[in-house]
């Protein structure tokens, strides 16, 4: 049995439980690259309701499952694999499990066994949880290996993050997302060392409309800011009725906006970070007239807090 304190979980399921057959299970990614499921998962999902730890390694070690085809499932179950992982509050909480593969040697077991005439009659629901299992499993796997075989899988990646994007991205700049290309948000994330994917975009809501507020609109010309409250309505008593993004126009405000938008993604291209990123910027800025330079300490603070 593996205890390696040094192994901890780098991604969860806990925000997006992973489904297999009508059963959710824990899943993480270690430090290691290694994808696990949690003991207690398992035993769940082939449909074990008690509550006792060893189930699993005490039903492989049965004669029920000593099928010949299942030679070498037992020493695997006893490699079980213990890591840390972030819990609720932040407490970490030491987990077990085993490499998320062994699910389906175990599944593959119990069938053979059934076939093989030895699951006694209580035991025979786990070969019909384990038949759910490898069913769910391999239709997933077939849009897996067609989504990879056609490249599909990184369309369908940009889909969701677009999407993602659009659902965080303050409702006045949402009519403007279509102009930013994607390479803006991408290095966003790389110049900070962030993961650049679904659930990546999905931890860090408040930085996509802030950096984009901060870098792009907010530092549009003082003549271009003029000609949006002159355009902008206000009610009876001063205060104006709608967003100044909302008047940009075709001839003035886009022309503008667009230029913004390749200085600054032109600078995060020569940035190899965050810190290197603000430095250029800040230059740019003292050249420039009209922009206003940004205190980037301050604005940051914001967004965490």
């Amino acid at each position: 049995m593996e205890n390696n304190s040094s192994l901890f979980a780098t991604h969860t399921s806990d925000k997006t439980p992973l489904v297999i057959g009508n059963v959710e299970i824990p899943a993480y990614v270690l430090n290691n690259g290694q994808r696990v499921f949690s003991q207690n998962g398992i035993q769940k999902a082939l449909g074990f309701t008690g509550t006792s730890g060893d189930w699993l390694l005490n039903f492989v070690k049965s004669k029920q499952l000593q099928v010949e085809k299942n030679a070498g499932l037992l020493e695997s179950v006893g490699n079980r694999v213990t890591f840390n992982r972030v819990g609720a509050g932040g407490s970490v909480t030491t987990t077990y499990g085993y490499d998320a593969t062994i699910l389906i040697d175990i599944c593959d077991a119990i069938l053979e066994a059934k076939n093989a005439g030895k699951l006694s009659a209580k035991n025979k629901i786990y070969a019909d949880q384990a038949g759910i299992i490898i069913r769910s499993v391999a239709k997933v796997g077939i849009i897996a290996l067609i989504d990879e075989a056609t490249g599909y899988q990184y369309d369908r990646e940009k889909d969701a993050l677009q999407v993602i994007l659009q659902a965080y991205i303050n409702e006045e700049l949402l009519k403007w997302q279509k102009m930013f290309p994607d390479t803006f948000y991408y290095e966003i994330f790389r110049l900070n060392g962030w993961d650049y994917t679904v659930s990546g975009i999905k931890r860090r809501p408040g930085v996509i409309g802030k950096w984009t507020n901060e870098l792009i609109y907010k530092q549009l010309p003082k003549g271009i800011l003029d000609e949006l409250k002159s355009k902008t309505p206000k009610s009876a008593d001063g205060n104006y009725t709608a967003r100044f993004f909302q008047s940009l126009t075709p001839d003035i405000g886009h022309p503008a906006l667009t230029a913004q938008l390749y200085k600054v993604i032109g600078l995060m291209n020569i940035s190899n970070n965050w810190t290197e990123f603000k430095s250029h910027f800040n230059k740019m800025v003292d050249r420039s007239n009209g922009q206003t330079e940004l205190d980037f300490d301050r604005i940051e603070k914001e967004i965490i807090n």
